[in-house]
């Protein structure tokens, strides 16, 4: 087949990096192959609603430095399953990847770019099995997608922690207070792991270990007694108590999203290790800080790398796939085999191991 215009759209929350990605896509499919490029605005409600706008190397010639999308995201819009609220109120969903489909057609498209997580990639997949040739290009500060070794937004993600982190300690340790670093991730812990380690922390706590509190209490009184009072702890968003369950933002609605927004694990410590230690205790949120911003070097190259890769891929007819960072060389990955499924941090990886061989509590019993 014979491939003269091409879509491309972001879905899921954004993050740092996606715009070197629709750069790169832009670049290489109109300066190598001579292609047509059609962004699609908001992820998959642009298709749905045929919202577009032309790409060309001239409109994305500044944007490899810029945080964000510049053709929008969202993280709703499951056209298999989508949401929303009736005239009564009540919540219906519905399949609405006909009308995805019969745009795309309409569109002239040979094939679409989607950029995104599990969630979105699993989209992505049930569109190329109903007959749209598609290639996935993974994304998530989360780093928690099969297939690859490293989405591109996660390092800025980690660095915007460590960051944190080395401000906390300072205040942490001028006042002889525990400092609190809560973070992303949903329920993969890599974001807390990474930047825990580079950050200095003396406590980590992921969702996949769950923490015994009385064993962090015990580690930052030790550190007291030994002469440190003061303490660092990285808590990813998802991490609960043994025996008990995650912590939900009490002020979030999931109504259209359909997914329960964590947060408040942090100060959900706080207030436990405030109450037990005749310590200082002080919690900080970083949010969505970790998504914003410029894109560090590493997210520029890969997104920069994999937008090349899977307009290349879209060369050969590899449709179905994902381009993927394994061991350092960009691979096509089928769809099937990381559509929807979550990478978590394995209890023995070797990065859980380095943290306790250095002395980092993760909380075990």
């Amino acid at each position: 087949m014979a491939i003269k215009r091409v879509g491309i759209l972001t879905g899921g929350g954004d993050c740092s990096g996606l715009n070197a990605v629709i750069r790169s896509v832009t670049r290489s499919a109109i300066i190598k192959h001579n292609w047509h490029v059609i962004g699609i605005e908001d992820g998959f409600e642009g298709l749905l609603e045929n919202r577009t706008q032309p790409l060309t190397v001239r409109s994305t010639r500044d944007i490899l430095p810029l945080g964000g999308t510049v053709i929008g995201t969202t993280n709703k819009g499951n056209l298999f399953a989508y949401r929303r609220v009736l005239p009564d109120g009540t919540l219906a969903t519905e399949d609405r990847s006909k009308e995805a489909i019969d745009n795309f057609n309409r569109m002239g498209l040979d094939c679409l770019f989607v950029v995104g997580g599990e969630g979105t990639q699993e989209i992505g997949f049930k569109l190329h099995q109903a007959g749209c040739p598609v290639i996935g290009i993974p994304k998530t500060i989360d780093n928690d997608l099969y297939g690859t070794d490293y989405t591109f937004g996660f390092q800025t993600a980690v660095q915007v922690a460590v960051d944190a982190l080395d401000r906390l300690t300072t205040t942490g340790k001028s006042h002889q207070r525990v400092m609190i670093l809560e973070v992303m991730g949903r329920n993969a812990g890599w974001i807390a792991l990474e930047s825990g380690i580079a950050g200095g922390a003396h406590i980590i706590l992921i969702p996949e270990i769950p923490y015994d509190l009385e064993k962090v209490e015990e580690k930052v009184r030790l550190r007291a007694e030994g002469g440190s009072p003061f303490s660092i702890i990285v808590v990813g968003e998802g991490a609960r108590e043994m025996g008990g369950e995650q912590i939900v933002s009490a002020a979030a609605g999931t109504r259209l999203q359909g997914v329960a927004q964590l947060g408040g694990v942090g100060n959900y410590i706080a207030g436990r290790l405030g109450r037990n230690l005749d310590l200082e205790v002080r919690c900080t949120v970083l949010g969505h800080v970790q998504r914003g911003g410029t894109p560090t070097s590493f997210d520029r190259l890969l997104g920069t790398r994999l937008g090349h890769c899977a307009v290349e891929a879209a060369c050969q007819g590899e449709f179905g796939k994902l381009v993927a960072l394994k061991s350092l060389e960009v691979v096509l990955v089928p769809l099937d085999e990381c559509a929807g499924k979550v990478r978590t941090v394995p209890p023995g990886h070797q990065l859980v191991t380095c943290a306790e061989a250095i002395g980092i509590s993760l909380g075990r019993a």
